[in-house]
This record gives structure tokens, sequence and C-alpha cells, in this order.
């Protein structure tokens, strides 16, 4: 019974977490993938959580309404950021 419960909870979490909103966030497209450029990134997007991406890096194609991700090319410099 306890493992339904929690099953429960988890699901309820879910459902209320944040959602993700790209748009007025091309401003960052040639910025460095830093810190307070990646804090300032999530903090306008209201994303919940967020996910910077490198040149190698492996990416799921899961989608997450409250996930910004954030591609950043060699140099380190943003090329993309999108919800999901």
């Amino acid at each position: 019974m306890g493992a339904c419960q929690s099953t429960s909870s988890r699901s309820t979490a879910h459902s209320n977490a944040a959602v993700c909103h790209d748009q007025g966030l091309a401003w960052a497209i040639g910025q460095p993938s830093d810190l307070p450029t990646l804090a300032r990134l999530k903090q306008q997007s209201g994303a919940g959580i967020l996910n910077p991406i490198g040149p190698a890096s492996i990416v799921s194609r899961d989608y997450r309404a409250d996930r910004l991700r954030v591609f950043a090319d060699a140099d380190n410099r943003i090329t993309a950021v999108r919800c999901g």
C-alpha cells in the first residue's frame, strides 16, 4: 500500500511542476554558457529543470514541459535555447 501512495505523490508533484517558456530567450544566442547566463535563462523561462548540452552530449528524446535545454558549441557559446 505504501508503494501506491508514493507513486501517487510523485504524479501529483510532477503535475504541479513548473512550465518552461522559451519565448524571449533569443538574447542568449552567442552568449557564454556560464553560471550567471544559465541562471538568468532558467529564471526567465520559468523552467524547473535546466539542461545544459555541450557538443559531445547525448540528448534524450523524452519531452518534459518543465525543462529548458541550452545548447552550446565547442567554444562554450550558446547556439540554441529550447523547452522540452
